[in-house]
């Protein structure tokens, strides 16, 4: 029975400790954002105004990749195009229009 009364007391002590400590994790946090908040601050301001100036030439950079991506994944359907461009004309030449 005594083991179980020890079993206990040190099942609430550790308890007890963790919350402690997790508090305490808790408040130095907060005490430590809230000092760092102004640096924060600037670091958005800063990202925003980089952001700002990076992202169009991001975008124009994605453009360039895009178009030539594509023409590098469409270059071995050019002997396709051509086929049926043969055949379209072909088809079209023996077409008579309808008014002479």
């Amino acid at each position: 029975m005594a083991a179980i009364f020890a079993l206990a007391g040190l099942a609430f002590t550790a308890v007890f400790v963790a919350i402690t400590a997790i508090t305490l994790g808790l408040v130095f946090k907060t005490i430590l954002r809230l000092v760092l908040l102004p640096l924060l601050l600037v670091k958005f301001l800063v990202l925003g105004i980089l952001m700002v100036i990076v992202g169009p030439i991001l975008f124009l950079v994605g453009l360039l990749v895009f178009g030539v991506l594509a023409v590098a994944f469409a270059l071995p359907l050019l002997p396709l195009l051509a086929v049926v461009a043969l055949v379209w004309f072909l088809a079209k030449s023996s077409h008579r229009p309808a008014v002479a």
